[in-house]
């Protein structure tokens, strides 16, 4: 893999059991160290723990910030990670 500034992950982890996104996200975290990281993911461990999220709706920009800047006020983004929660209950 080229040591490229940017990496860009579209649904990376979408299709493994915990077991192995945990692993692929530990491998991921040393590959990011001073890379601007584009991550494109719809499952809330994935990106969790990002610095800033940029959500989109139909295409468009619908908000940005941290996970709890997100989540501690009325938003898009509450709303998806509540139906997502939601489902795992």
């Amino acid at each position: 893999m080229k040591d490229a500034p940017i990496l860009v992950l579209d649904e990376a982890l979408s299709s493994l059991d915990t077991e192995n996104e945990r692993l692929l996200q530990e491998s991921i975290a040393s590959l990011r160290q001073g890379k601007t990281t584009l991550v494109i993911a719809h499952r809330l461990s994935t990106f969790l723990k990002a610095d800033r999220l940029v959500v989109l709706n139909n295409g468009q920009v619908v908000e940005t910030g941290s996970h709890y800047e997100l989540f501690n006020r009325d938003s898009y983004y509450r709303r998806f990670v509540s139906l997502q929660a939601t489902e795992i209950a």
